[in-house]
């Protein structure tokens, strides 16, 4: 049974939602995703008082440590990689519940050792038999750590205690893929006890834009095909694969970036108001919005991949794609991907929805911008208004988090000449609270059970449908054309837009 505090009010908004008795148990513990992102999060929750006093966290990997050496790197990582100040009582509390289970993932004993620590962390801790698995770890060992986990008895708690498993994309490599691994892991874990990690959706910007649409009137009476010219979804970066070169060659950007960041950044923008915002209500009308989506007919004319070749970026001359280390000189792989979608509903029929995702583009930046039509009639003389361009709402979702409108306004002097203006709201300028890292917020969701940000297998399947005709389609038509790095891809990118009388934005 969960006690409420009698004393607190309900409508006091000064206390935080704080995770109950609790532990995580990370696989792959050794990598850089739990050194870079998980363990600082972890520190920065316990740093703002949002995690049990008995919080318990338990490193599983392939390395001979002790405890010891396990809480060392946790430091050094938390040290070099956390957002908040580091305090030695903090510390010492977090790090009286660190364990390292050393041994690989079929190893049995390993599993049995775990089993162990759980159940002492359990009587040292108080951490109430709950536990979350993370599975830092590449795809193909998930079928493996998730059926032992059931064959050990760590799947399911005791009781009224809950065991919940947290993924790490790709999910799966196409749709026959993602079927396979769902239920893999279904069979061991309620859909509703799996978390898939999509960091975007725990980005404040992201969520803002829930908060845009549907707490405010001025926006959502415009938010639809008789207002919006078309919409533009961009995620660019400007690094290469770095020392990604195994992970990354053979899936490439659309499968990467695009069936899941991307898609899900579209059934956001596009879906229709959610009856609450608990998490089957918002899967539902984010899955009409993506069974809605409609591929265009002539996917040579509307989808365009490219690869980046050698150039200058920061001042540096950088290799291209083809010479990265690693990478087959006769490599297909797609790092940059664009394509045209249509969502066939009464509200967006007809208006084009543009994804765009690279590496080594000019600068790096993640933005949804919905582009209105042009005022139906204008008064004014055509050179009145020559340098004006269309009105645009911008959702910045990395970095400078915020919101842009842009629109004409007519300089001030004895003419009447109107050009466009910006009007520009940051997160960092209207806020003082800094905005929790996104690793920060999901990992709480995690430990509270709350799954309004994670995508749902049925997402995950229904993004593989739209994607894999066009994979398909670019397997068997030509090869990704090549773009200087530094720029914004390819000139095919430009040409696609160009044939429906559009422009990309330059972020």
């Amino acid at each position: 049974m969960t006690s409420s505090n009698p004393l607190r009010d309900p409508r006091d908004r000064r206390l935080p939602r704080i995770a109950g008795p609790s532990g995580l148990v990370i696989f792959g513990v050794t990598g850089d995703l739990s050194r870079k992102k998980l363990m600082p999060a972890i520190y920065d929750l316990a740093n703002r008082g949002l995690l049990p006093p008995g919080f318990s966290l338990v490193g599983f990997a392939r390395r001979d440590w002790e405890d010891e050496d396990f809480s060392q790197v946790v430091h050094d990582a938390v040290k070099e990689y956390a957002r908040t100040p580091f305090r030695e009582e903090v510390w010492q509390q977090l790090a009286e519940g660190f364990r390292f289970v050393p041994g690989a993932f079929s190893d049995d004993e390993a599993f049995t050792t775990l089993r162990a620590t759980i159940e002492e962390l359990d009587k040292a801790r108080g951490t109430g038999g709950n536990f979350a698995f993370y599975l830092s770890v590449p795809p193909k060992f998930f079928p493996t750590v998730v059926q032992q986990l059931k064959k050990h008895g760590l799947s399911q708690g005791q009781g009224d205690s809950w065991r919940r498993a947290v993924i790490e994309k790709p999910f799966g490599h196409d749709l026959k893929s993602a079927q396979e691994l769902n239920q893999v892991v279904h069979e061991v874990f309620r859909p509703g006890d799996v978390f898939r990690i999509d960091h975007y959706l725990g980005k404040e910007t992201v969520q803002n834009i829930m908060a845009l649409r549907f707490a405010n009137t001025m926006f959502e009476p415009i938010w639809n095909r008789s207002y919006v010219d078309h919409v533009q979804i961009t995620m660019a970066e400007d690094i290469g694969i770095g020392g990604r070169a195994g992970y990354y060659d053979g899936i490439g950007a659309a499968r990467d970036v695009i069936q899941n960041h991307l898609l899900q950044l579209l059934a956001l923008t596009a879906m229709e108001e959610p009856a609450s915002f608990g998490a089957s209500s918002l899967v539902t009308e984010k899955l009409k919005a993506l069974r809605a989506v409609k591929l265009p007919k002539e996917l040579g004319k509307h989808t365009v991949r490219g690869q980046y070749a050698p150039g200058w970026q920061g001042g540096q001359e950088v290799h291209g794609y083809l010479e990265e280390e690693g990478i087959d000189p006769h490599s297909k792989t797609d790092t940059y991907a664009a394509i045209k979608l249509e969502i066939d509903n009464r509200r967006w029929a007809g208006v084009p929805f543009y994804l765009r995702a690279g590496k080594r583009l000019g600068r790096r930046v993640t933005e949804i911008a919905v582009v209105f039509q042009r005022a139906p009639h204008s008064p004014f003389d055509a050179t009145d208004t020559q340098e004006l361009g269309q009105n645009a709402l911008v959702i910045r979702v990395q970095p400078d988090e915020g919101v842009t409108i842009r629109f004409g306004s007519k300089v001030p002097g004895t003419s009447m000449e109107i050009r466009d203006v910006t009007m520009d709201f940051q997160y960092g300028e209207s806020f003082t609270e800094s905005s929790p890292e996104a690793y920060e917020r999901l990992l709480l969701d995690v430990l509270l059970g709350e799954a309004n940000l994670f995508p749902r297998h049925e997402e995950v399947e229904q993004s593989w449908r739209i994607l894999d005709p066009i994979e398909e389609y670019w397997e068997k038509h030509g090869k990704p054309e090549q773009y200087t790095s530094g720029t914004w891809g390819p000139k095919a990118a430009d040409e696609m837009l160009a044939r429906d009388g559009r422009s990309w934005r330059r972020p």
